[in-house]
């Protein structure tokens, strides 16, 4: 009984249903589904001398990090005459610094985590500190300084001491989400009229979505005027939408309104990831089978109205509710198949059959 467990244990297929309620009270804020048009993150970098290595910089014969190095000390009116006199230097490394202001904003004089890379010859950071340095945004066309990296290197993973993290090592120089130029890139005034753009998720992202959002959105609005249609979904992923004239001269409160709406059971694409090295399987969305016999060896599942045709083997039926639909659930299957024991690498088998047939009605993927 206990090696059965055991077995059990180790072969169990771990099953993450992560599908919408079936509940008719169940809402979901669009916030948690959708995004407004450019309200992103903003990516900076730059690139800079990691110092005070221990051997483990890039050498003598790495030209770039000579060059930067010459060229630091000369700022600090230290001048290198020869370049041969840096190379013993292997306690110096160049590298790419990169960071990430988040899309709800930082202001100037506010420090941000920075991670910096090694890109030539250097085999460790580790005990390393970067000189200051300046960064910008990630647009090579902008020669905006928006602020200055520089601190000691963390290595999160041994594995890799090339890349570290340096804790609160940027300082914002200037603004970039400045009232005038932050509205500017989410309202649209191109047309004359003022709207904003919702993009929905990927994973709901459908014409019945855009559908559903674009009527609670327009029932909300209406009483701001009776005979205009403030949103309209422009494809299954975008829907463009009117600010009212009442709201025209505040759009972020308008934005939280419209944010702050609940769709009822929104729609998600029926999708299955499986995992075949880890027996991970990820449901999303209304996953559903057709009737269909599966004949394993000494296993039998039968979905739907099909007759038992093999004897000997073990049997289950899904549920008495299942005759009264006419497909059935692929998490009611991966439960039969649990409790009959079923091997995963079996399991993971019998559902990419299913795809293969046909009669799994949902977006099928191996990881």
């Amino acid at each position: 009984m206990f090696a059965l467990l055991r077995y059990f244990r180790l072969l169990t297929l771990v099953l993450v249903v992560i599908c919408m309620s079936r509940e008719a009270g169940a809402q979901i804020r669009l916030e948690s589904i959708c995004t407004v048009h450019g309200h992103k993150e903003v990516r900076l970098t730059g690139m800079g001398l990691v110092v005070g290595l221990n051997g483990t910089g890039d050498g003598g014969n790495a030209g770039p990090t000579i060059r930067a190095l010459a060229a630091a000390m000369k700022n600090m009116n230290v001048p290198i005459t020869d370049a041969r006199e840096l190379r013993d230097a292997k306690n110096v490394a160049i590298v790419m610094i990169e960071a990430t202001i988040p899309k709800t904003g930082l202001h100037q004089g506010q420090r941000l985590d920075c991670y910096v890379s090694s890109y030539l010859g250097s085999e460790s950071l580790r005990g390393g500190r970067l000189l200051i340095a300046p960064i910008q945004l990630a647009d090579m066309r902008s020669e905006l300084l928006v602020g200055t990296a520089s601190g000691a290197t963390v290595i999160e993973d041994p594995v890799t001491p090339t890349r570290a993290r340096i804790p609160g090592g940027v300082v914002l120089e200037t603004d970039l989400f400045r009232s005038a130029e932050y509205l500017h890139r989410i309202v649209d005034t191109s047309t004359g009229e003022p709207k904003i753009r919702l993009l929905l998720n990927e994973s709901h992202s459908s014409f019945i979505s855009a559908r559903m959002i674009t009527e609670v959105i327009n029932e909300a609005f209406e009483f701001e005027s009776f005979d205009q249609q403030h949103a309209k979904a422009v494809s299954p992923s975008v829907i463009d939408i009117s600010i009212p004239k009442t709201w025209q001269e505040t759009p972020v409160d308008f934005i939280a309104e419209v944010l702050d709406l609940k769709i009822t059971s929104p729609h998600s694409m029926s999708r299955v990831q499986v995992n075949a090295q880890t027996g991970v399987v990820i449901l999303s969305g209304d996953v559903e089978l057709s009737p269909v016999l599966i004949n394993h060896p000494n296993l039998q599942i039968s979905i739907g109205n099909v007759p038992n045709l093999v004897d000997g083997a073990q049997f289950r039926v899904l549920s008495d509710e299942q005759s009264v639909r006419t497909n059935s659930r692929l998490d009611e299957l991966v439960q039969a198949l649990n409790q009959l024991g079923v091997p995963r690498e079996a399991m993971i088998e019998v559902l990419r059959e299913l795809a293969r047939s046909g009669k799994l009605h949902a977006i099928y993927e191996e990881i």
